[in-house]
């Protein structure tokens, strides 16, 4: 009786170790499964989107980045996410420097010549009522300079003046002030630039054949409101003198 009797509270006691195990475990996961979504999230995309992981980039080049955030639905806050970018290594921007949802903010590198053979990296800051969100993003510098900026303009003046007359919704004329930047130095036959205005983002790119396959194409956005292009024109030969015709957006720009 006394061996039962051991036995039976060996039992017991075995038992309650794993109610209380169950227990434990089941507060655990209940915990994680009602754990509050984060309130905010940042997003941070290269612009234009390049090919492959590694941003490639040379010293004057303006590459820039789009930042947006993404609000968890169940959150009631709604304030606008304050920005920061800092760099040891070369000149970086954002603007607009606090941006509320819907809103798109762009970080400009700069990269210099010191930083040529070197991977730039950038820290952004996303803050709002004291919880901040950290993402950093990069770019390898390359050696080379910026030649293609007077045949890219002389592409894009082929666009405006018909945009002027076809487009005059979009604003954008030949007085359109703009300023030019390489895309990705090392994409070839196929060459990309991009311009700014105060208003949109042109995307051109240009193929390097004779006629008839001497294409060039611009996509335009909306800067500060829009992640993506929105509209999408084609020369279908520059040396044939085809006026230039809408084209559907593809999927990689």
């Amino acid at each position: 009786m006394k061996i039962l009797s051991s036995v039976k509270k060996k039992t017991l006691i075995v038992l309650l170790i794993i109610i209380a195990s169950g227990v434990g475990v089941s507060a655990y996961y209940m915990k994680t499964s009602n754990a509050e979504p984060e309130p905010f999230q940042l997003r941070v995309i290269s612009r234009p989107a390049y090919f492959g992981e590694i941003v490639y980039s040379i010293p004057g080049q303006r590459c820039i980045y789009l930042v947006m955030f993404l609000e968890n639905q169940t959150n009631t806050e709604s304030g606008a996410i304050k920005l920061t970018v800092t760099s040891p290594d070369c000149e970086v921007s954002v603007y607009p420097q606090s941006i509320t949802r819907g809103q798109v903010a762009e970080i400009t590198i700069i990269p210099t010549t010191a930083n040529v053979g070197r991977n730039v990296t950038i820290t952004l800051i996303g803050e709002r009522g004291g919880l901040k969100r950290i993402v950093n993003v990069s770019t390898e510098v390359l050696e080379g300079e910026d030649t293609l900026g007077p045949e890219a303009a002389e592409k894009r003046n082929m666009f405006t003046a018909w945009l002027a007359k076809e487009h005059p919704e979009l604003g954008i004329t030949n007085k359109t002030v703009w300023t030019g930047t390489v895309v990705n130095p090392r994409v070839l036959v196929v060459t990309h630039y991009m311009f700014l205005s105060d208003e949109w983002e042109m995307y051109i790119t240009w193929h390097v054949m004779i006629p008839p396959y001497d294409w060039a194409k611009i996509y335009l956005r909306h800067r500060f409101d829009k992640a993506v292009p929105t509209y999408a024109f084609e020369i279908s030969s520059v040396q044939g003198q085809a006026g230039p015709i809408a084209i559907e957006i593809p999927d990689w720009v």
